[in-house]
């Protein structure tokens, strides 16, 4: 890659980062008496902690990581965010991405006024690092893949996947939304190998804390400053810390949601493939499955006029007259068939 230093933009390496009361001093003390907050309504009186350390030091033993390459936001949208923010000069730097896959990558691109360059997948919804390469010029900064990808849920060739973090001279941001779901290895223990990767995981999915709103983002040490150099002070609240520690001192039962979900999917999968509306079901590694269906746009009406939300997702590239279908409770993949039985 490219040194870290050609890559980030002018103004954010000479950026001064505002300075938080709770930054600066961080010792035990009598009265606090620095951040104009009210002194009643304790402990929520006071801010957060803007670098979140109790709650680094609990993931990155979890995670096998070092707590200094481990970056916490609003949502796994706030470190995608950054990323632009960070390395891309509007107007002038461009970022590559697979296509199809999630929209917030393309929606970031377009607030930040940065050139989106989109990659389609082949048949297979498979990529090749060649063809990022190719639709790569000097002033592409990062690259942009998703596995298990979405809309697609599988997973991307991890020797495709090597080559272009070997290759590339930018940044690859590796999202890994739903990675907990997967047959597929994560890449974290390639963290220290690529100083190039940033790599996105979530509390949303197969944590079920989506109302909390905390991404994670995983990288090197400097490029993580960067994050913390950049992002708003106080960015994830006290309130969504606090149930996240508590979230990470049961890890059993989310191991345990997520052997009942992926029971489930297979059981899910193999009834909807019988359905008379069914096309075809794509495989998966995620907690959801693509399936192509007979005018999807009719199935969908019929599944949301019974009360059943799924996604329609053929306007998608690739996913012409496919529902994107989140598995659910038994009760709930029941009823999806069930309503889907009754369709005419």
């Amino acid at each position: 890659m490219r040194d870290l230093n050609e890559l980030v933009r002018a103004n954010i390496k000479e950026l001064e980062p505002y300075s938080s009361a709770r930054n600066e001093y961080k010792a035990q003390a009598l009265a606090f008496l620095d951040a104009n907050e009210n002194p009643y309504n304790s402990p929520y009186n006071r801010y957060p902690d803007p670098l979140q350390g109790k709650l680094k030091e609990k993931l990155a033993v979890l995670k096998g990581v070092g707590s200094s390459c481990i970056f916490l936001g609003n949502g796994s949208d706030e470190a995608i965010d950054l990323v632009f923010r960070i390395f891309c000069e509007p107007k002038v730097d461009n970022v590559v991405a697979i296509d199809p896959t999630y929209g917030m990558y393309e929606v970031c691109a377009s607030v930040n006024d940065v050139e989106y360059r989109k990659v389609r997948l082949d048949d297979a919804f498979q990529f090749k690092a060649e063809d990022v390469l190719y639709a790569s010029d000097r002033h592409t900064k990062v690259a942009f893949l998703c596995s298990p990808n979405n809309p697609t849920g599988n997973n991307l060739s991890s020797s495709e996947i090597k080559e272009l973090l070997e290759r590339f001279d930018g940044m690859v941001v590796l999202d890994e939304a739903y990675a907990d779901f997967s047959s597929s290895a994560s890449f974290l223990p390639c963290l220290s190998r690529y100083p190039n990767l940033v790599i996105l995981q979530t509390f949303s999915k197969a944590w079920g804390c989506a109302g909390m709103r905390l991404g994670v983002a995983f990288a090197s040490p400097s490029v993580i400053a960067y994050f913390n150099k950049v992002k708003y002070p106080y960015n994830v609240n006290a309130l969504t810390q606090e149930k996240a520690l508590e979230m990470l001192e049961d890890v059993g039962k989310v191991d345990e949601w997520v052997d009942i979900l992926l029971r489930e999917r297979e059981r899910l999968m193999q009834r909807f493939a019988q359905l008379a509306c069914c096309v075809k079901v794509y495989p998966t590694d995620a907690n959801f499955f693509l399936a192509k269906v007979q005018d999807a746009g009719r199935v969908y009406n019929h599944l949301a006029c019974n009360g059943v939300i799924v996604r329609n997702r053929s306007k998608v590239a690739l996913c012409g007259e496919c529902l994107r279908i989140t598995v659910g409770t038994p009760v709930e993949n029941d009823l999806l068939i069930k309503v889907l039985k009754n369709y005419v």
